[in-house]
């Protein structure tokens, strides 16, 4: 048996899209590790990393259908998915299923939390900011 861990996702986009993903991923705090008008490059290191390159075709991502539903990004405190709901409603990006919400459904017990906002990118990139962990009083 072989053993393996996460390297990179490749991530196909619109050249005249690249400035949200780098604003974004700056906004939450990702390093860049590449930035030139083709790609674009974030992460730790090479080896934990998503890289966004320019020249997508015009086929439509349907998040619905076979392939990748969404992208899943941490954060580290529950009051962050409201600073990214502010900062996506100054963008005027809509979070979307009815985000920012609580998902107890998905909370290890009655003292955590699974708190998500959900959006999607201008290449119809379906993307989840989410919190888990202790329920924090706001």
């Amino acid at each position: 048996m072989i053993q393996s861990r996460f390297g990179h996702i490749q991530i196909n986009i619109h050249s005249q899209n690249m400035g949200f993903y780098k604003d974004l991923f700056a906004f939450m705090g990702w390093q860049t590790l590449e930035d030139d008008p083709s790609m674009f490059g974030v992460g730790p290191d090479i080896f934990n990393s998503f890289w966004f390159f320019a020249g997508a075709n015009d086929a439509c991502n349907d998040y619905d259908g076979a392939g990748m539903n969404h992208v899943g990004l941490l954060v580290q405190i529950q009051s962050e998915i409201d600073e990214m709901t502010t900062y996506l409603h100054e963008r005027n990006i809509k979070p979307l299923f009815d985000t920012p919400c609580h998902r107890p459904e998905f909370a290890m017990n009655e003292e955590y939390t699974y708190y998500q906002v959900m959006f999607e990118s201008p290449d119809r990139i379906l993307f989840e900011i989410v919190y888990m962990g202790p329920l924090q009083k706001t």
